[in-house]
């Protein structure tokens, strides 16, 4: 069906006072932004092997310029500032032009992991299995803080399912259905306490008066509407049972009049319905759609889910509180915006890891750090082969040759800063590789140019495509060039290119930065490149999979099973820990 957005959705005037603002076109101010971005900083290479790890000599880095994107309430006023300030602010800006077609959910958004948590009733006493007590709910927002999410407003949350806007790094949104007497007396307290913002469902027949259960009085609802943490939705008149089973006059009454009342009572705009019990169907979304309602929240006891997995913004999911301490560490507010300044780097962002599920398939990607290799002396675990060093995280990385159970031969040229030493493969075995990626890694900036046997058989000729050049090998395929995933065809005779087996890659998001990972389910080569294509890596190459396949973080194996020992990897370095020229970055103790 088609919906007509509502009309308080992204109000075009807001748009034309930000291009007005700026007193210059946005494309023409892009060049801008390199201006604001400082100079990374060098890793030394290394010029031997074993290195003692108290030479080490940590390096303060200048912080991510990731702290511009936050996420932007486009439903109030504009701030005025200076022209840096705006400029600073361009993913976010733009982000904002391009939304999904309303109600749809921006692609990115369906990434993010955002629980919002669903209340009723808070009081001393309980009379139902779902009611909470005054110090259970504060329990909850204990583990909140100290779990280290952030509760958003639903303006904040409907930004983000409409544009993909990043949210917070660890998201959550509290409800609170009905209107209860114990929404004022116990929860708003403890919200102001914590400083939380929430939305509260109010239908509107039950305020001042005694239905059923204790009731807010319209008093305390202004005095809550009339606070920034606390956003008031729509909830019908009567909270009838099933809006699905009124007929359409009924029906209507109770989505647009308890609009109106609410309004008139409050003196507030009213963008958000709750669908009583959860029950809507396509004739009540059309409803809310024409009554201004900008989006809609749902429940499903059978069917609960994160903001992302939502039909739409006109369906959003929740889940009951009691699943609370379940989900809280699993909360994530999305990738990043993409980069303006393309092609650039960024080797100063800490190292985190997100396990997340894109087209029903499960990853885990790292992120952040400095990218390096490791080349062993034998074959380990990845774990095994990391431990000891400063790389806290890693992905198995390139072929090598399975002839002996412990070699450590691999297959095309290698270099790596570990030992510092080019080993160029077997020559005449090389121009297989032909047009696969020749991985080139340096201190600030990584290359991935398609391997030329007769061109890259030297460190010198590698040089010549990277002068700094400190690491190098030849990968199995491109996935992902310049945010495009590869087609078949581009996969030339790869052995089996496109069978569902376990997956390693690696490469660079939009925004410069290093990412590793590994898929937890089969997939095949040309869907892995669409994946990581929509997860935002700008380039990404696949490394040795199926039973090679192994990702470690902080000393541990991220995968299910125990993989084939591999003799090389693709390391992330945490920013700060740093060479300096007389020492090194890692000791390969093996």
């Amino acid at each position: 069906m088609v919906y007509r957005q509502p009309r308080h959705t992204f109000p075009s005037a807001l748009f034309d006072r930000v291009r007005a603002g700026l007193g210059f076109s946005l494309a023409g101010s892009l060049s801008l932004l390199p201006l604001l971005l400082p100079g990374l900083p060098a890793i030394a290479q290394e010029p031997t092997n074993p290195c003692p790890t108290q030479n080490l000599t940590p390096i303060t880095l200048p912080k991510s310029v990731d702290g511009l994107v936050q996420a932007v309430n486009w439903v109030g006023e504009v701030a005025t500032g200076t022209e840096s300030y705006l400029v600073g602010m361009l993913p976010q800006l733009m982000a904002y032009f391009n939304p999904a077609p309303w109600p749809e959910l921006h692609d990115r958004s369906k990434q993010a992991k955002v629980p919002i948590l669903m209340y009723h009733d808070i009081l001393i006493q309980k009379q139902v299995f779902f009611d909470v007590t005054p110090g259970e709910f504060e329990d909850h927002l204990e583990a909140i803080r100290t779990n280290g999410l952030t509760p958003i407003s639903m303006a904040q949350l409907v930004a983000h399912l409409r544009t993909g806007v990043p949210l917070p790094a660890k998201p959550v949104l509290l409800s609170f259905d009905d209107g209860y007497r114990g929404h004022y007396t116990f929860v708003y307290p403890l919200l102001k306490k914590y400083g939380y913002p929430a939305v509260f469902a109010i239908y509107t027949n039950k305020i001042d008066k005694q239905l059923g259960r204790s009731s807010m009085t319209w008093e305390q609802v202004k005095e809550m509407a009339a606070d920034p943490l606390v956003t008031i939705a729509a909830h019908s008149l009567s909270h009838p049972p099933d809006l699905r089973a009124l007929p359409n006059a009924q029906l209507k009454q109770e989505i647009f009049a308890s609009k109106v009342i609410l309004e008139q009572n409050l003196g507030i705009p009213i963008r958000y319905f709750v669908y009583p019990a959860g029950f809507y169907d396509e004739r009540v979304a059309k409803l809310v759609t024409e009554a201004g309602y900008e989006a809609a929240l749902t429940m499903d006891d059978l069917n609960e889910g994160f903001a992302g997995q939502s039909e739409s913004l006109l369906a959003i999911k929740r889940f009951g509180q009691s699943r609370t301490m379940e989900l809280l560490p699993q909360a994530w507010g999305g990738p990043k915006l993409p980069g303006i300044r393309r092609g650039g780097f960024d080797f100063s962002t800490p190292i985190q890891m997100t396990n997340t599920k894109v087209d029903n398939i499960s990853f885990s990607f790292i992120s952040g750090g400095q990218p390096m290799t490791i080349h062993a002396r034998s074959r380990y675990q990845v774990p095994e082969i990391i431990a000891g060093t400063k790389a806290e995280a890693a992905v198995d990385g390139a072929f090598f040759s399975l002839e002996y159970l412990d070699s450590n031969v691999m297959i095309g040229p290698v270099l790596s800063q570990v030992n510092n030493q080019f080993l160029p493969g077997n020559r005449s075995e090389n121009p297989r590789l032909n047009g696969r990626p020749l991985v080139l890694i340096g201190p600030q900036a990584v290359r991935f140019v398609p391997f030329k046997a007769k061109v890259h058989d030297s460190l010198e000729a590698i040089q010549l495509e990277m002068p700094d050049v400190t690491d190098a090998f030849v990968g199995a395929a491109f996935l992902v060039r310049d945010g495009e995933p590869q087609p078949a065809k581009s996969f030339g005779t790869l052995f089996d290119f496109d069978a569902e087996r376990h997956r390693a890659f690696w490469g660079i998001n939009q925004q410069g930065q290093p990412v590793i990972g590994v898929s937890h389910d089969p997939v095949g080569s040309v869907q892995l490149g669409q994946i990581l294509a929509k997860a935002g890596f700008r380039d990404a190459v696949m490394l040795d999979s199926g039973a090679s396949t192994s990702l470690a973080y902080k000393g541990q194996s991220l995968v299910g099973y125990e993989p084939r020992p591999v003799p090389h990897v693709v390391a992330l370095v945490p920013p700060g820990v740093l060479a300096n020229t007389n020492g090194c970055a890692v000791a390969l103790k093996r």
